[in-house]
């Protein structure tokens, strides 16, 4: 998988789930093997939204617009210069993901999901992150599943960080466009 053609339309992926799943690892492991160009979602936060964070406050929908606009306008820039993205984000809600598609020609998710326990495990093991393990229930009851309306596939968060990166580059390559993929 190289760079979108320029006959064919970029194409965007966004490696999603709760803080812990694993999304900067699988996300910079797609964009490796498919020389899209990569962007970690935590870098387009505004400030306040990491120190509400960092102080262990979840954030509201009003924190998050702002952050979401961003994102699709980074994502929306890039695809009028035909490039291709892979970018992280929770994506927790239908309503983020919506507003994170408008104006894009395509936009696949790649979720990583499982267990609590496993995520809170790498949670606490994590050095110099702002999201404490303490919002981590916060996040999980905020999820929303794909629906089959979305492209989309759900993943295993207990296989390897090489083994997501090959079964999502395969669910990539064989995408149906139209409606949301099984794991």
């Amino acid at each position: 998988m190289d760079d979108a053609p320029n006959d064919q339309p970029a194409r965007h992926v966004i490696v999603m789930g709760v803080s812990g799943s694993g999304k900067s690892t699988v996300a910079e492991g797609i964009a490796k093997r498919t020389g899209w160009t990569f962007a970690e979602a935590d870098e387009f936060h505004p400030k306040a939204n990491i120190a509400k964070m960092e102080a262990g406050t979840p954030l509201t929908d009003e924190d998050r617009w702002p952050w979401l606009e961003a994102l699709n306008e980074w994502m929306v820039e890039r695809a009028a210069d035909g490039e291709s993205t892979v970018i992280t984000c929770s994506a927790l809600r239908r309503i983020y993901r919506d507003r994170l598609r408008q104006g894009l020609e395509s936009l696949d998710f790649i979720h990583l999901h499982g267990p609590a326990e496993v995520i809170a495990e790498r949670m606490k093991g994590r050095k110099g992150h702002f999201m404490p393990p303490a919002l981590l229930q916060s996040q999980i009851d905020t999820l929303e599943a794909l629906e089959p309306d979305e492209s989309g596939v759900v993943l295993d968060l207990t296989h390897s960080p090489e083994q997501l990166v090959d079964e999502a580059v395969v669910w990539l390559e064989g995408a149906d466009r139209g409606g949301a993929g099984e794991g």
